[in-house]
């Protein structure tokens, strides 16, 4: 990428609280005036922040989302009649980290902490089972929601600032390349709401600048819940707003978006909308939102399912691969369930059946990794999820 070296790509970000007092007339030397001083750290990683956006973004390539919690995985866990133990978890993740030929279609894997601390069943590290196969490591660190105040009953906000610098360079050590922050949003006749819209933005903007200046990749996810039953043109018309929200928040913080990757939802009506929406449609409102919304200078858009079916997710990806666009960004997948339920309902916790589930995961990586394509034809790789994993107000 030529343009790296030509001009600098990092900035101090303006701190309004400290400057809007500033007065042009001439300072008392007894006065100080504040001075605004940028961050170095993130000029350290700029030209690696960059390479490993571009890497996880690679044509044909996307994530891997394995990043649940203890007690959601445990939900997993049993719905095919298996306890949610350590070694159970263990066996489970170390059938996915070591699946040969996997990271012909994976670039990149987010994990819980557990997991980026945790040994396979051999005493292998699960980072070093994934960079034997071509996979970035990378690490979910927000701390989850909590209402938010003067808002809907529904809305919230999602914590975690507090202590990340620390945690993100302990990530950093052990392995990870990439992080991931989830706020969530909520349509309804009245929401989301400007505060819910500026505070989870802004958290957003925040943990991507924080992350960076410790070397990880910010994968920045503004999620729209489908929760509703509103039409398609009003999921659209939110995810602008947030969008707009997002990177004028990212500008402020001074966040490098050349080393930085977007989660968004793929724009759908609610759940409960009455009418029917094609992957065409779904590809158009999504493209056209993307364009209006999101700078040249991300790398990859790698979208979430959002409870979709694993066939729905592939479909509905290598319909808007095929619309012509203006944005230069690799429209790509980050999936978590649409990924997994075949594997995990092929599996049912049994050792013999691990060669098995590794290949339905392959199934439906190949799949996708056609879909980032354009290229994917539905029905052409097998799936065991024919109904979705969608859930009301779902959380990790």
């Amino acid at each position: 990428m030529a343009f790296v070296n030509a001009l600098p790509l990092t900035r101090p970000a303006t701190n309004v609280s400290n400057t809007s007092f500033v007065s042009s007339r001439p300072t008392p030397t007894a006065r100080r005036t504040p001075v605004l001083h940028p961050t170095m750290s993130i000029e350290q990683y700029q030209d690696e922040l960059i390479a490993t956006a571009n890497k996880i973004a690679s044509p044909g390539k996307g994530i891997l989302a394995v990043d649940e919690s203890t007690k959601t995985i445990g939900k997993r866990l049993a719905s095919i009649g298996v306890e949610n133990s350590e070694a159970n978890r263990q066996g489970y993740r170390g059938l996915l980290f070591n699946c040969a030929g996997l990271g012909d279609y994976i670039s990149g894997a987010i994990l819980f902490e557990e997991t980026l601390y945790q040994d396979s069943a051999e005493g292998k590290p699960f980072v070093d089972c994934l960079n034997n196969i071509g996979i970035i490591p990378g690490i979910k660190v927000d701390k989850g929601l909590s209402p938010l105040g003067n808002a809907a009953s529904f809305e919230t906000w999602c914590t975690g600032l507090d202590g990340l610098a620390e945690r993100a360079a302990a990530y950093y050590k052990q392995g990870a390349r990439f992080a991931k922050w989830r706020a969530v949003l909520q349509i309804s006749d009245s929401t989301p709401s400007k505060i819910s819209i500026q505070e989870n933005t802004w958290g957003l903007a925040r943990y991507a600048r924080t992350v960076q200046d410790a070397g990880l990749v910010p994968i920045i996810e503004p999620e729209i819940l489908m929760d509703g039953d509103h039409p398609i043109a009003r999921t659209a018309e939110v995810q602008e707003e947030v969008l707009a929200a997002v990177y004028k928040a990212c500008d402020m913080n001074g966040v490098l978006l050349e080393g930085s990757l977007l989660k968004p939802n793929m724009v759908v009506p609610g759940s409960d909308f009455a009418g029917s929406t094609s992957p065409e449609e779904i590809g158009t409102y999504t493209v056209r939102t993307l364009e209006r919304r999101v700078p040249s200078a991300v790398p990859g858009i790698m979208f979430l399912s959002g409870g979709m079916s694993e066939e729905e997710a592939s479909v509905n990806l290598s319909a808007m691969n095929k619309i012509d666009r203006k944005g230069p960004w690799s429209l790509s997948f980050s999936y978590g369930r649409a990924l997994q339920q075949s594997c995990l309902k092929t599996w049912m916790g049994k050792p013999e059946n691990v060669s098995d589930a590794q290949q339905a995961l392959l199934a439906r990586a190949r799949a996708n990794s056609q879909a980032n394509l354009g290229k994917y034809k539905k029905g052409s790789e097998p799936s065991l999820d024919a109904l979705g994993t969608f859930e009301k107000g779902y959380k990790y």
